[in-house]
């Protein structure tokens, strides 16, 4: 039975559009040639990382260019990563809510920085049991260590976990939403993988009732 889910951050709660543009605005690139360069990254199976890295990708726009001190250097020029409640999905909060109500145990876990983590749980402390980072953790998807950092702090055996978001390679329950699951959404993995693939945040109520009921 599943008794806990826990979530992505980026493209599972958090609508990314805003933050890809400010990225685009820091590297002085017009927006559209950077989504359209980050959507064939996506397209051709490769690490989002790589499009800060590779040279065929955004090394063509900055060579040498490293994700942490950039982001360091936009904090200290009064840009920092941000996002707030109006970056949220709208089905984020009845989500939260409706599982909550169902006796579900909730977290949050994904590839996020320490500044992250706080404006994470400035957020959502109250709604959900725990909150934890790629920083906190010192791991980071799709290392296994970071999946195995999600288990020890989640108090049910590893089978009752679901973990939800926008990647087929990542996540048990995918959401149709953001570049990688709208560009993965009809592939052969998409379609068997997953244990739940989902429209919306709030059919998961429905849908782990449906899968809990199954499995008595």
């Amino acid at each position: 039975m599943i008794r806990a889910v826990v979530f992505d951050v980026g493209e599972c709660l958090v609508d990314e559009t805003r933050e890809y543009g400010t990225w685009a605005d820091w590297l002085q690139v017009p927006r559209h040639t950077f989504a359209a360069m980050f959507g064939a990254v996506i397209a051709q199976g490769r690490d989002y990382r790589e499009t800060f890295q590779e040279f065929e990708t955004f090394q063509e726009f900055q060579p040498g260019f490293d994700l942490y001190e950039q982001r360091e250097a936009r904090a200290a020029a009064g840009q920092p990563e941000h996002f707030d409640e109006s970056d949220l999905y709208p089905d984020v909060r009845p989500a939260l809510g409706q599982l909550r109500a169902d006796g579900l145990w909730l977290g949050i876990a994904g590839n996020q920085t320490v500044r992250a983590g706080g404006i994470l749980r400035e957020m959502f402390s109250e709604d959900v049991d725990l909150i934890g980072t790629s920083d906190d953790w010192g791991a980071s998807k799709p290392d296994p260590l970071f999946f195995e950092r999600v288990a020890e702090v989640v108090p049910c055996e590893n089978r009752e976990i679901l973990y939800v978001g926008d990647r087929v390679d990542n996540d048990t329950a995918l959401i149709h939403r953001g570049p990688w699951a709208t560009i993965q959404w009809a592939t052969a993995e998409a379609r068997e993988l997953p244990t739940f693939r989902i429209e919306s945040l709030t059919d998961l109520s429905e849908a782990i009732k449906k899968f809990n009921a199954t499995a008595r």
